[in-house]
Formats: structure tokens, sequence, C-alpha cells
């Protein structure tokens, strides 16, 4: 489902830029804005030209459906499922699917 909310594009575009450890200024630069302008993008107070979205996302090395899209099914639903899916394992298969999990968890580190 597509996000039209400029404060929700904005607040992903913040957390993917924190998770990236860079900052507006960082970013701005390298997508060729100023730092005011980016920082206007993150607070959802300017609406963007396509081209100006594709620029930030590849300097944070994402796709644009990325900050422009939700999922249409919620968080708890699917993190419920999957503890369900999970209770159903042997304990061997638990063991390989957490430690699994712990590898791409560390992954994003």
């Amino acid at each position: 489902m597509l996000i039209f909310d400029l404060h929700s594009i904005g607040n992903k575009l913040l957390t993917i830029r924190k998770h990236t450890g860079m900052t507006q200024a960082e970013v701005a630069e390298a997508a060729g804005l100023s730092d005011r302008t980016y920082a206007d993008i993150e607070r959802g107070t300017v609406n963007m030209r396509t081209e100006t979205i594709l620029r930030i996302c590849n300097v944070l090395h994402i796709t644009p459906d990325e900050i422009l899209t939700e999922d249409s099914t919620s968080l708890t639903v699917r993190q419920t499922e999957l503890w369900e899916r999970l209770n159903t394992c042997t304990p061997k298969e638990k063991d390989t699917a957490l430690q699994i999990l712990s590898v791409y968890l560390k992954s994003l580190d």
C-alpha cells in the first residue's frame, strides 16, 4: 500500500538514515540537496520530486518502495504468526531458526 503522508515518509527516512550512521548533512550533500531541504524532508514538511526520492534512496542504499509503501499486514500479526509457526517446530528446527535470525540481526549492525 502506498504511503501519501509526508510525515510517515520522513520518519522512515530518519530511521533508515540513523541505522546507516549518517548525518542529515551527509545525506543531503551526497544527494545534492541543501541541509535545510533534507531536514524538511525528514520532518515531512516538504513534498519531493521523484528525482529527489531516487537520489536519497541511492545514497541510503534502499529502494523507493522501502519508504513509499507500508505492509498491509501489521507487524504484530506477522510476529504472532511466526511465533505460532515456531512453536510447532521440533527443538532442533527452533534452534536452527533462532541461529538464522541471530546471524541476520548481527548483519544489521
